[in-house]
């Protein structure tokens, strides 16, 4: 049983401190917000995902698992922090870098470092590498350092971290060998090693695929609404070729990963990412795109309109807002409407007012579908219709009844669909 450090107690950091705690590891999870701390502690959790606080909870109780806001020596050091992307593209490693230097003055010989941040290619060799060397210990035989990428879903991290494969990158054979040793204890898919960068690469990659697929969907669901047919029912058709998977389009790209790691490459190779780089720009420019569609559909129905957006989160039924479209929907809407705003799995601030669904749809004139929560699936339309002043429902993730929406005397538009009984041009 080793000690392990967790810097970071976010959506990956907490969960898989909680996993090693359960698999008699003693666990420290470090993050720098106090509530955090104490909320952990306390044997609760600050996140929503399934089985998480069961997990946590006892992992607390049974003294394997404690949160603190300084860093104690241990054996093992897992770097959990956020990589986001800075205003220019750039990706911000300040957070990286803060996790190393608290780590260096605590190092001793054999001991670990493990970046399982989401990271550039070429951070593990060209920025951790060199700090751990300032001990005066040999990276990669006297001290070891490995890249082992999250690859999870939000809603389903703990059964991904234990199911899925996984990447092991060590700074050498011995690194790579040494923190596979480790991740056996909780890992029931199968672990394929390699070098640091191509790992780096590879967790980029697999996020940038997806990326480049949804802008792919984004633009077909553009194409079907000029040609009169469904995107929905193009991509279903298409997807029976066995070589064929086009992803759905929607309102736009969100999440800690999908929306950020792309930009990566493209701030550092601009000439040679030229499809990344168009896929990224498509996908951001879809908010804009469904805030242009509610205002052009709201234009003549009320001097003051009236939205009730639904959902926050990135995806459904779980409660991150990390690059949420929505967010950027809001930005763009705030201004120009009435907007009230609801989602049953958000209790964050969100820098705007969160209402009830009673208090949302009260005289509003149109619904702004723009997250797949269950929750929404169950709503009875003639209810919703009997407290709104207009009718109208958009749904940018074509994943609720639209005929019985229809029925209670809605009118609907479905993006990516050119069969809407409204026709707009945007």
């Amino acid at each position: 049983m080793k000690k392990i450090a967790v810097l970071g107690l976010g959506y990956i950091g907490l969960p898989t401190a909680s996993l090693f705690a359960a698999h008699g590891h003693k666990v420290i999870g470090i993050d720098i917000d106090e509530k955090i701390i104490e909320t952990i502690n306390r044997g609760e959790i600050h996140i929503e995902e399934p089985g998480l606080y069961t997990l946590a909870r006892a992992a607390v109780g049974s003294g394997n698992l404690t949160a603190s806001l300084e860093l104690r020596e241990s054996d093992v050091y897992m770097i959990c922090v956020p990589t986001p992307v800075t205003k220019d593209k750039a990706a911000d490693m300040s957070y990286v870098e803060s996790a190393v230097s608290k780590i260096l003055p605590l190092l001793k010989k054999d001991d670990l470092v493990i970046l399982e941040s989401t990271s550039p290619p070429g951070t593990s060799r060209d920025l951790i590498a060199p700090m751990l060397a300032e001990t005066g210990l040999v990276v990669g035989e006297e001290i070891h350092l490995a890249h082992c990428p999250e690859r999870v879903l939000p809603g389903k991290i703990l059964r991904e971290l234990i199911e899925n494969a996984r990447i092991i990158g060590g700074i050498s054979e011995k690194s790579a060998k040494i923190t596979e040793e480790l991740y056996l204890g909780i890992v029931e898919g199968p672990i394929y090693l390699t070098d640091c960068t191509t790992a780096e690469m590879s967790k980029i990659m697999e996020n940038t695929y997806r990326d480049v697929n949804i802008a792919l969907a984004n633009e077909l669901a553009h194409l079907c609404e000029e040609l009169g047919i469904s995107a929905w029912d193009v991509v279903e058709l298409a997807n029976k070729h066995p070589r064929v998977n086009i992803h759905k389009p929607g309102p736009g790209v969100g999440g800690h990963c999908i929306s950020v790691d792309p930009w990566f490459l493209v701030h550092r190779f601009p000439e040679t990412t030229g499809i990344i780089h168009l896929a990224r720009q498509v996908n951001d420019g879809q908010p804009g795109r469904v805030a242009d569609l509610v205002m052009t559909i709201l234009d003549g129905v009320h001097d003051a309109p009236r939205v009730a957006l639904f959902g926050v989160s990135y995806k459904g039924n779980i409660d991150d807002i990390r690059e949420s479209p929505a967010l950027e929907i809001i930005e763009h809407l705030k201004d120009k409407v009435d907007l009230r705003i609801y989602d049953p799995h958000v209790k964050n601030s969100i820098g705007h007012e969160m209402l009830s669904l009673d208090e949302a749809v009260a005289g509003a004139d149109l619904i702004l579908v723009v997250t797949d929560h269950n929750d929404f699936r169950f709503l009875a339309p003639d209810e919703l219709g009997k407290h709104m002043r207009n009718r109208i429902l958009i749904d940018t993730r074509n994943f609720l009844d639209a005929g019985s929406f229809r029925t209670a005397g809605f009118q609907v538009y479905i993006l990516g669909s050119g069969k809407n009984e409204i026709k707009v041009n945007v």
